[in-house]
């Protein structure tokens, strides 16, 4: 059954490793626990992915822990009359369970320390606190954040998709619409988030890779009228015969869509891409800003990333068929390559 939607309160795995029931669910009903993965350590990923956009600027904030390598980032955007971006990351080698990331997303801390870098995502009484210092960010100067993202009770996207390699699953949850308040801090400028206009969206995952994959990625969140609005889009992360991550947002509540298309110019990244549902039901335009492009190649690990920044105008349409209407909406849309 397409978009199998998971109810049941139960472990994620059985006791072979193995995924008990692919499928999406709202919240994560299913419960990841580290312990029960039959794969090796260095196998095992795990991250916390933080983006939060104004129409003007942005700023993402990972903590990662990917097995054989760490990677511990912070990105600020700025999309201008000459947009710009720049992402620092700090590397850990064989973390390996050492970082110990929540197994559940709704409570906790989430936290990497050193000399250079402190970071801490902390969820608490219905807020999700992100808290950074990062020494020498860029040219020597510090990046400071104190922002605060409200999640009062909604649904959310949890998706539990398996590979066809034996003990690798992907478990993923996205959390759209919290609205942002805070600033980040660098070079002597301050970039405030407003709740009124601004938002953060969520993206956790843990699981069990095959080395080789290409992913496709997209996410945004607007104030309509008053009423907060999100979609996730996306595919490459397993199989998804048992449902896709395709989804909308509408004041708290999902709205499930079936498969969407990237429509990526070959001439480019940066020109206009179009998005396009099977079910009809999320027709967009995409006009690309900034590509935020990253080229890693270190032989055994490669890692070829555009994450496209850009103003997205199109409709979509909710369970009960209400049209909604955007133009010209801030949000990313990504093609992502990685052997890891």
């Amino acid at each position: 059954m397409r978009n199998h939607e998971v109810t049941n309160t139960q472990p994620l795995l059985d006791e072979h490793g193995e995924l008990r029931e692919p499928g999406w669910s709202r919240s994560q009903v299913q419960k990841y626990r580290r312990s029960m993965i039959k794969a090796p350590k260095f196998r095992i990923k795990e991250w916390d992915y933080y983006l939060v956009v104004n129409k003007d600027f942005a700023a993402a904030f990972t903590i990662s822990d990917d097995g054989y390598i760490g990677l511990q980032s912070v990105s600020l955007l700025t999309f201008g009359d000459q947009p710009w971006e720049h992402t620092e990351t700090v590397l850990n080698a064989f973390p390996m369970g050492k970082l110990r990331l929540p197994e559940d997303s709704s409570y906790g801390t989430t936290r990497y320390e050193d000399k250079r870098l402190q970071m801490s995502f902390e969820t608490k009484y219905e807020m999700r606190r992100i808290r950074v210092h990062f020494e020498n960010f860029m040219a020597g100067k510090a990046l400071d954040a104190e922002i605060d993202l409200s999640q009062p009770p909604m649904d959310s996207m949890v998706i539990a998709t398996p590979w066809p390699k034996k003990h690798a699953f992907y478990y993923n949850q996205k959390i759209n619409c919290m609205r942002a308040s805070g600033y980040v801090s660098f070079d002597g400028k301050t970039y405030r988030f407003d709740p009124e206009t601004d938002f953060g969206t969520l993206d956790w995952g843990r699981g069990v890779w095959t080395y080789d994959n290409t992913w496709f990625w997209g996410s945004g969140n607007a104030d309509v009228d008053g009423n907060s609005f999100g979609w996730n889009i996306g595919y490459g992360f397993g199989d998804t015969s048992a449902a896709t991550e395709n989804i909308l947002f509408w004041n708290g509540t999902a709205h499930k869509l079936d498969d969407v298309s990237f429509n990526i110019p070959g001439s480019g990244y940066m020109d206009r891409w179009t998005f396009s549902s099977s079910d009809g039901r999320f027709e967009m335009e995409f006009e690309p800003v900034l590509d935020r492009a990253a080229c890693l190649d270190y032989k055994v690990i490669v890692s070829d990333q555009h994450q496209v920044f850009g103003r997205m105008s199109g409709t979509a349409v909710l369970d009960d068929g209400t049209e909604i209407k955007i133009k010209d909406v801030m949000c990313f849309a990504e093609k992502v390559h990685n052997r890891y």
